[in-house]
């Protein structure tokens, strides 16, 4: 019979006890963490937003970074971005703003937002110019870096400019994967990427984990998938799995976390075992 720490998780291997962590006595300087996958409705913004909750819970320091010109982040968590004089896309090709003026509080203890709305899409063609474009937002983060303990960068599903900038700033990537034969697809691509960012721009730059998002284990082929991802990345995936349920869009439709709008839901539960998986290899320590 299997004990508790041995007991097999939806990745098939043995699934550890990821312990509470201790509260932190200080903070900073920060881990910053891009959520990249150019596919779109992968689970980008919903991770972004719920694992920052989660990291925030136990006692760390975080800012989510709203990185996609939709705004979606900004708008889970209750942040008016349209209505906002200053938003990411000022402090990326103007001068003279102070990101501590630009970042809004989420209304969750220790979770806050840096927004962006539709502006952020005209960035990318103004930022061609520029000298060392890709390191733009790493300049941005830099006075606010000591301030947190993790910084997670939400990217909008492409591989572009604002992308890179995202990927030079960090230095870890989280891939979240939804449980789809055809996701895995380009994960590849996404991997060449990171490689020649590693190679040319940020040597410090690793991938922290690939999650499976939308996780069905009722079903074959979620299952498959998952193993699939496995073999090809092994240790390089994620334990913790995120299944797919409606408390998501309701949590966005309320502007909530997922751990503030239905706390107890299993939902909730598996961004808590992230944000302590996360910590427990030393990612958001």
């Amino acid at each position: 019979m299997l004990s508790q720490q041995d007991t097999l998780g939806p990745t098939g291997r043995p699934l550890p006890n990821f312990p509470s962590p201790p509260r932190l006595t200080a903070h900073g300087p920060a881990r910053i963490i891009a959520m990249c996958n150019q596919k779109g409705g992968v689970g980008k913004t919903t991770t972004t937003i719920n694992l920052g909750a989660a990291l925030a819970e136990y006692g760390r320091k975080v800012l989510v970074v709203d990185f996609d010109p939709q705004g979606a982040l900004s708008a889970g968590l209750g942040v008016r971005s349209n209505e906002l004089d200053e938003t990411v896309y000022n402090l990326l090709v103007e001068r003279g703003h102070d990101i501590h003026k630009v970042i809004q509080p989420s209304g969750v203890d220790n979770l806050d937002v840096l927004p962006a709305n539709i502006d952020l899409s005209a960035a990318e063609v103004q930022l061609v110019g520029e000298v060392a474009r890709e390191m733009i937002l790493a300049r941005v983060l830099r006075p606010v870096e000591d301030e947190y303990d993790v910084i997670l960068i939400d990217c909008q599903p492409s591989l572009g400019l604002l992308t890179v900038n995202a990927l030079t700033a960090s230095h870890g990537v989280i891939i979240p994967l939804e449980c789809e034969f055809f996701a895995m697809r380009g994960v590849a691509l996404l991997v060449e990427t990171i490689d020649k960012v590693t190679d040319r721009l940020n040597p410090r730059l690793e991938i922290d984990g690939i999650l499976a998002t939308m996780y069905d284990g009722r079903t074959l082929h979620s299952r498959d998938v998952v193993r699939s991802v496995v073999d090809h990345f092994g240790d390089k995936v994620f334990h913790t799995t995120i299944n797919r349920t409606v408390k998501f869009p309701d949590a966005t439709l309320a502007a909530e976390p997922i751990t503030k709008y239905a706390s107890s839901h299993g939902a909730a539960e598996a961004y808590r075992q992230l944000a302590r998986e996360l910590i427990a290899r030393g990612d958001a320590a």
